[in-house]
């Protein structure tokens, strides 16, 4: 079942205009959520990006998006899809309205909403091998732009493509200005000692909701010293860890970048205190 701007309708009676600027220019935002028993995980912070996106994006925001609105919504789809009392991801698309040219002839918005069943409601350590590279083919550009969920997503989509062609797990991106920016699935951390490095958003990558989760877990940890800094891809092989976060997988560590094969103890300690924030919400 989908939600369509507050209807709900049967995936095979789905439509899409042609004028639709989601699809005719990426003309769209999106949120992908992790859903157990109902509960959206991290609500309130999808719902700011998903608002801070729109609003970097120049649409006109409905009054009715409110959180309590919108979270009604999307409950509203996951129960249509028999998923309430199950782990879900749930996704909204909010498009610009009407047709245009790249000028809009409007600004307001609608949205689409759709939930798929998910098997694990906690977060799971897959220690299994997952091995990356370097995807240079097309850099990213650090601005705003590039800290926010778009539809236009022609860089991961075809640093998928490559990945997959070349044998490797996931791609890591690299920036304008030649520093590591984040995977194609999520944001990096990296580990050397005692001191966790992570992007800033400055070098363009995404305002990640499990890297704001992990920087505050961080933070209160004195063994370890947090740092939003660049990275240097010269500084992959020299570390003792990397991980990728996102809001589905949790903390996926990789195991191997190159010659170099990584250890996964600064995850799993990390993927722990992240559960045990997962369980007191």
């Amino acid at each position: 079942m989908i939600n369509h701007n507050g209807t709900i309708i049967p995936i095979d009676d789905v439509s899409i205009s042609p004028h639709n600027r989601g699809f005719l220019y990426g003309d769209g935002v999106f949120e992908t959520l992790k859903v157990v028993n109902g509960k959206l995980l991290f609500w309130e912070d999808h719902y700011f990006r998903l608002m801070a996106a729109m609003r970097i994006m120049r649409m006109e925001i409905p009054m009715k998006f409110t959180p309590e609105y919108l979270e009604k919504e999307l409950k509203e789809t996951i129960i249509s899809s028999g998923l309430i009392d199950k782990t879900c991801r749930v996704r909204i698309t909010v498009y610009r309205s009407g047709a245009g040219t790249y000028l809009p002839e409007e600004r307001g918005v609608g949205f689409y909403a759709f939930a798929k069943a998910h098997p694990h409601p906690f977060y799971l350590l897959d220690d299994t091998p997952y091995k990356v590279e370097l995807y240079k083919d097309h850099y990213v550009n650090a601005d705003l732009l590039s800290t926010i969920k778009t539809t236009n997503k022609a860089l991961h989509v075809t640093g998928s493509i490559w990945a997959q062609d070349n044998g490797y797990d996931n791609c890591l991106l690299v920036n304008n200005e030649k520093n590591i920016v984040e995977a194609l699935q999520g944001n990096l951390f990296l580990v050397k000692g005692t001191v966790i490095k992570t992007p800033p958003l400055k070098d363009g990558c995404l305002r990640g909701i499990i890297r704001k989760q992990l920087i505050e877990i961080i933070k209160l940890l004195p063994e370890y010293e947090l740092q939003e800094v660049s990275i240097s891809p010269f500084e992959l092989q020299k570390a003792d860890e990397l991980f990728i976060t996102n809001t589905i997988i949790g903390i996926r560590p990789i195991t191997k970048y190159r010659k170099k094969i990584y250890v996964n103890t600064v995850a799993s300690m990390l993927l722990q205190k992240l559960n045990v924030k997962v369980r007191l919400m």
